[in-house]
C-alpha cells in the first residue's frame, strides 16, 4: 500500500501565480509497443533518454519551488536527464492495471470481444490488486494538496506517467476523472497548467520536440 500523506493545515490557495509543469517520462520498450505499464519498473530506451533530455531543454525559463517524481525508474531517470533535482513522491506512480499489466489494448479487446478501455471498463485483479479510475484520481487529489500551496511560491514540476498525469489534469481542471480519456499524452512530452482569470487552465499540452502523428497508445 502507498503511504497517504496527511492533509495540509491550510486549504489550497486561491489563484496561485506559479505554473504546474507536467513531464511524462521518456519512451520505454513497453510504451513503444503500447503495453499497459503500471507498477512494472522498466527502464527508458535510448530514444526515451533523448526525449527526456529534450524535455529538459524546454524548462529553462521556470523557477521551481517544488519538483516531484514518481519512484519508478523511468520517471526518476527522466527527471535526472531533464536536469531536475526531484523529490520522490510515491503517490505519483502510474495506474495499477492489475491483470492487464503488460498487455496491449488490442490484446485485451480481442479477448473480451468489445472495445475495452481502462477509463470506461476498468481493470481486473492480477498479481497486484488494480485500481479504479476514481482511486487514481484520489491519489492525484492528494498530490495537488501538496502542489497548490507550492504554486503560490513558484513553479512546480511533476515527472510521472501518461495515465496518471491525464487523470491529475482532469482533477486539476475540476472535471470528472474520466475526462482524462479525452486528452492524449506522449512519452517525453511537457505540458503546462496554470490559472487564467481565476480558473484552472491548460496553457500548453503535450508539447515536445516532435508533433504526434497518432494518439499515444498508453
Amino acid at each position: 500500500m502507498l503511504t497517504v500523506d496527511p492533509l495540509p493545515d491550510q486549504p489550497a490557495p486561491d489563484n496561485p501565480l506559479g505554473k504546474l509543469i507536467l513531464v511524462r517520462h521518456g519512451e520505454t520498450e513497453w510504451s513503444r509497443s503500447g503495453k499497459h505499464t503500471g507498477l512494472t519498473d522498466v527502464p527508458l530506451t535510448p530514444r526515451g533518454e533523448d526525449l527526456a533530455r529534450g524535455a529538459g531543454s524546454l524548462l529553462g525559463g521556470y523557477e521551481f519551488s517544488l519538483v516531484l517524481t514518481s519512484p519508478l525508474q523511468r520517471a526518476r531517470r527522466t527527471a535526472e536527464l531533464a536536469g531536475l533535482r526531484a523529490d520522490v513522491d510515491p503517490l505519483l506512480v502510474e495506474w495499477d492495471y492489475g491483470g492487464y499489466e503488460g498487455r496491449t489494448t488490442r490484446e485485451i479487446r480481442a479477448e473480451l470481444g468489445y472495445n475495452w478501455s481502462a477509463f470506461t471498463h476498468g481493470v481486473i485483479r492480477g498479481t497486484t490488486p488494480g485500481e479504479t479510475v476514481e482511486e487514481v484520481a484520489a491519489r492525484a487529489s492528494r498530490v495537488l494538496t501538496r502542489v497548490l500551496p507550492a504554486m503560490a511560491e513558484g513553479d512546480v514540476a511533476l515527472v510521472a506517467h501518461g495515465h496518471f498525469l491525464r487523470i491529475l489534469t482532469a482533477v486539476y481542471l475540476r472535471q470528472a476523472a474520466r475526462f482524462g480519456a479525452q486528452i492524449s499524452l506522449d512519452a517525453g512530452s511537457v505540458s503546462v497548467l496554470s490559472f487564467y482569470r481565476e480558473q484552472p487552465a491548460i496553457l500548453s499540452w503535450n508539447y515536445g520536440l516532435e508533433l504526434p502523428l497518432t494518439p499515444s497508445e498508453s
